[in-house]
């Protein structure tokens, strides 16, 4: 199974805004997964993919579409990723979304 983890590089933050957490902990720097930057696919990537259209109504959620379409929650990302709304506070009532499919397609486009 692929993980949002794979590949991530990881980063000693030691950053001053972090002083006092630091020195709460007795530590000079804690790790970091530096945050991943992905791009949107190409045309011809996206001619590869099906996209499955959901109005986004009350009580909907990126990680129940995840498992309801691609029967693991923890894609939730792909999701949010492929309509370019980070979270659900970024999607409103009645917006169409859209689900990629198939998954293992979409999930080659982000190896290394």
């Amino acid at each position: 199974m692929a993980s949002r983890f794979n590949n991530r590089k990881i980063t000693r933050n030691s950053n001053t805004l972090y002083e006092k957490f630091l020195e709460d902990r007795n530590v000079n720097y804690f790790r970091h997964y530096r945050t991943p930057v992905f791009s949107y696919p190409t045309t011809e990537q996206t001619r590869r993919l099906q996209r499955i259209g959901h109005v986004w109504t009350v009580g909907d959620k990126y990680y129940k579409l995840a498992y309801t379409h691609y029967g693991d929650s923890r894609y939730w990302w792909v999701i949010a990723w492929f309509n370019q709304k980070p979270t659900e506070t970024h999607v409103s009532l009645g917006d169409m979304i859209f689900i990629p499919q198939p998954l293992h397609t979409i999930l080659s486009f982000f190896k290394v």
